[in-house]
């Protein structure tokens, strides 16, 4: 019968469509008990993405991941790995059309080895959640995925103008980067790790 390869054709067609692309970027996950978890991206395609982690996630259940440079990212866990899992992306035609150019960014800068997010480890803050403060006094929460020494890349609402001055917190900084759900900010100054640990420690 026609069912068994009508029932096959989305995976291999996926597979066809969607090329995974090897980058090392970080991020954290959320599980469905709510805990979080960091992670690190070992590929990933508009469908799909493998996922470096201690914690490892059961086949079928719900995973919320905020990943660098791509935002929030849901999906269903398909199997366990080595070191981590796999997952299945779960978004709209839109959305994946969105992952495929924010990948094929992503995929040129490693290649080319751009010098922009190597100068300095990005580590996931113990206290994600953070205020974003504009030139003209307003402000917005947001939620960190992660920071390094010179920047971070903050999930939020509004879309600041690529340039414009900000406050992350107590760090000044602008925005040099929009991605899905968020921003990506250049401190003003390389801030020292100290700094960092204290404003993002989780004691607020």
């Amino acid at each position: 019968m026609r069912a068994t390869a009508v029932d096959q054709s989305p995976s291999k067609v996926e597979r066809r469509n969607f090329q995974r692309v090897r980058v090392k970027i970080y991020g954290r996950f959320m599980l469905e008990d709510r805990s979080e978890h960091p992670c690190q991206v070992i590929d990933m395609s508009p469908g799909n993405v493998a996922l470096r982690a201690d914690k490892i996630g059961l086949p079928g259940e719900k995973i919320i991941a905020y990943i660098d440079h791509i935002g929030r990212v849901e999906g269903v866990v398909t199997r366990a790995l080595e070191d981590g899992f796999a997952m299945t992306i779960i978004a709209s035609d839109r959305k994946k059309d969105k992952l495929a150019a924010q990948l094929t960014w992503l995929a040129n800068k490693h290649e080319l080895d751009l010098p922009e997010d190597r100068r300095h480890e990005r580590i996931a803050p113990r206290n994600p959640m953070s205020t974003l403060q504009l030139t003209d006094g307003r402000q917005y929460p947001c939620r960190i995925i992660d920071l390094s020494l010179s920047g971070a890349a903050v999930e939020i609402d509004v879309r600041p103008a690529l340039g414009i001055q900000v406050v992350l917190g107590t760090m000044r900084g602008q925005v040099v980067r929009h991605f899905d759900d968020g921003i990506a900010i250049e401190f003003a100054v390389v801030q020292r790790s100290e700094a960092l640990e204290s404003e993002f420690s989780g004691q607020n």
